[in-house]
């Protein structure tokens, strides 16, 4: 959706606080609006890491923890040239792969976890990502995070991946009030259809990246703000709101090398950081 677009719709609309208690039905049926709303303004929701096969997506995701998924994608390029599958990161010194992945911070961890859940693909799967979260989450480093977001968008197995976005979300929209992630599964995946788990993800988090942020939610150019019970929270005045957007809805380069065809931004620079500034610990808000 246009900014112009994202503008209009929540300046004319005037946010009501959800009624109190809220039914159950209710709760349901304003979930599901808002996941329309989000639909319509990302059409073209996706999955920030760049990635051409499941293994590529699980080394990713393992990298993407306390990082920008830009920085994930700025890194990966060189990592995968040498070490394209999971033989070849098994058998990987560690120093060497430390070095590659240093710009994603915690290296030494996160290069422990890409050679021992490779040791694991390589000697108990056959080289093969599972397709099943009951095993994903037997490999070191991965948990149902992780095992969601390879499972959704390298098998098209239906899944919530609840990241800091998802969780401050689910909570403002008013859908849990469950801190932990696993709780806030749970709660959020009894609101919806199987069928829309993993496209739900992509818009909540896309939502949460560029409108709905941590520290400065922009309400004022928010498009689901007459559904949210947390509408005040950031800027309503549409003018100072539509400042804070970013990535394409802020005339920003995205995250990915290489996007989508039909993402309308622009694709990220290999050596430079997106304007989509990172937080101190490296996350985007």
């Amino acid at each position: 959706m246009a900014e112009s677009k994202v503008r209009k719709t929540a300046a004319t609309a005037v946010a009501s606080k959800t009624p109190s208690p809220e039914s159950h039905l209710a709760l349901v049926r304003r979930a599901r609006k808002i996941n329309r709303v989000l639909a319509e303004t990302y059409p073209y929701a996706h999955p920030e890491l760049d990635f051409d096969n499941p293994f590529q997506l699980l080394v990713a995701t393992v990298l993407s923890a306390q990082t920008t998924d830009l920085r994930v994608n700025q890194t990966t390029p060189a990592l995968f040239a040498k070490y394209p599958g999971p033989e070849a990161m098994a058998a990987a010194a560690p120093e060497e792969l430390e070095e590659l992945i240093r710009p994603t911070g915690f290296f030494r961890n996160k290069a422990k976890s890409l050679i021992g859940l490779s040791i694991a693909l390589r000697d108990e799967f056959g080289g093969e990502v599972p397709r099943t979260l009951e095993q994903m989450v037997t490999l070191p480093g991965v948990g149902r995070k992780t095992a969601n977001v390879v499972l959704g968008n390298a098998y098209g197995v239906p899944g919530i991946t609840v990241d800091t976005h998802f969780g401050r979300l689910a909570r403002r929209f008013g859908w849990t009030t469950e801190e932990d992630p696993v709780a806030v599964e749970a709660a959020v995946a009894e609101l919806f259809p199987k069928s829309e788990w993993t496209m739900l993800s992509h818009r909540v988090v896309f939502h949460g990246r560029r409108i709905c942020h941590a520290r400065k939610p922009a309400c004022g150019v928010c498009p689901v703000a007459p559904l949210c019970p947390s509408y005040g929270e950031g800027e309503t005045d549409p003018e100072k709101a539509a400042k804070l957007l970013k990535y394409e809805l802020g005339g920003q380069p995205g995250q990915r090398l290489r996007p989508p065809a039909d993402y309308p931004g622009t694709a990220a620079a290999p050596g430079a950081l997106s304007q989509a500034t990172e937080s101190a610990t490296g996350r985007v808000e």
